[in-house]
């Protein structure tokens, strides 16, 4: 099941996920929003991070730092789902 993630606007997280989807405005920061409202989005449908097979994110044109979020909750999702973001797998970190 895909996860997709769009905080291009400003003030709005749309996060979906299949074919459930949800948005909130709000003059929060968005990174403070959208971990909120996938966790939501997922607990109203019955689903759980597991089911998330992919992450998709919109990369533009949007506010900058709004990207940038979208960008970061969804490679940090990825790599710690293990599942691809906008089809290409996390790096792999080295451990010493």
């Amino acid at each position: 099941m895909n996860l997709h993630i769009d905080t291009s606007e400003m003030n709005t997280a749309k996060i979906s996920v299949g074919r459930f989807k949800k948005s909130s405005q709000s003059r929060i920061v968005k990174s403070q929003m959208v971990l909120p409202l996938i966790e939501e989005l997922l607990r109203e449908n019955n689903l759980t991070f597991t089911d998330i097979t992919e992450i998709t994110v919109t990369t533009g044109p949007g506010s900058f730092t709004g990207l940038r979020v979208g960008a970061t909750v969804a490679n940090a999702l990825g790599y710690l789902l293990d599942v691809p973001v906008n089809g290409k797998r996390a790096l792999v970190i080295p451990t010493y």
